[in-house]
């Protein structure tokens, strides 16, 4: 009897935190910085979904669109105007980064909810790479924009003279915080969504919830690709404040 059930609580074990392991694509040895892993692979199909959409699927330019060429153009015209709109018509000349951002991680985000699949941006490797090219990229723009001008972001004119160096190092410090609430705030989420779904997933070997299980799985899904894309807009939106920023120091 002990054997039993010791059997049968083996096989309810689940390990939510499992499925964000980075393991070697091709054998088991240790993962070096060379080594194609399943992660590197995700990467690579996100690039190729970009470039199916993007490239081959708008590439006939028809007057009445298809399918992929609307989404191709809607998500263009999306991010175009976002750029626009937040850093101004200055700010249209750095749009291929940023649409290349926002696309990369809608796709990444996608494509990590495919079964059996692996989310990149659920590791601080990935996202905390975005994050820090962005920060090095708006920081130099900033100053090669605007020379020592640029240190105006961090001094507040409208605020009573004795608190503005006060502020000033608040500021500072928030400034080098960025990279840090940038790519943590994108990892955490996508993480979040994908541990609560394999818990769920977990309890679905029990026949008294599994139903309840299965609607709760279908309903994060749902969930799930909301803030896919929620979170790509989120980092892009921020990316776009940030080059406002370097773009137009001056409070």
């Amino acid at each position: 009897m002990a054997t039993e059930a010791t059997g049968s609580e083996s096989s309810l074990t689940f390990h939510p935190m499992d499925q964000f392991m980075v393991t070697p694509l091709f054998g088991d040895g240790a993962v070096h910085w060379y080594t194609i892993t399943n992660a590197t692979l995700w990467m690579a199909l996100a690039v190729l979904a970009i470039i199916a959409l993007l490239v081959f699927g708008t590439r006939g330019r028809a007057i009445v669109p298809s399918k992929a060429q609307s989404v191709g153009e809607l998500m263009y015209g999306f991010v175009y105007k976002m750029v626009e709109d937040i850093s101004g018509k200055e700010g249209l000349k750095y749009f291929p980064y940023i649409m290349t951002l926002f696309s990369f991680i809608v796709f990444a985000n996608m494509l990590g909810l495919v079964p059996m699949s692996f989310t990149p941006t659920t590791h601080i490797a990935v996202t905390g790479v975005l994050a820090m090219l962005v920060f090095v990229g708006v920081t130099v723009l900033g100053f090669v924009k605007n020379g020592a001008g640029f240190l105006h972001l961090f001094w507040i004119t409208s605020a009573p003279l004795p608190l503005r160096p006060v502020l000033a190092v608040i500021e500072l410090i928030s400034y080098f915080v960025r990279p840090v609430s940038h790519s943590i705030r994108l990892a955490g989420n996508v993480m979040a969504g994908h541990a609560v779904i394999k818990v769920f997933a977990g309890f679905a070997a029990i026949a008294l919830v599994s139903p309840v299980s299965v609607l709760a799985i279908t309903a994060m899904y749902g969930l799930e690709l909301l803030v896919a894309f929620v979170q790509a807009y989120v980092f892009t939106i921020l990316t776009c404040v940030y080059l406002k920023d370097a773009l137009h120091p001056h409070h």
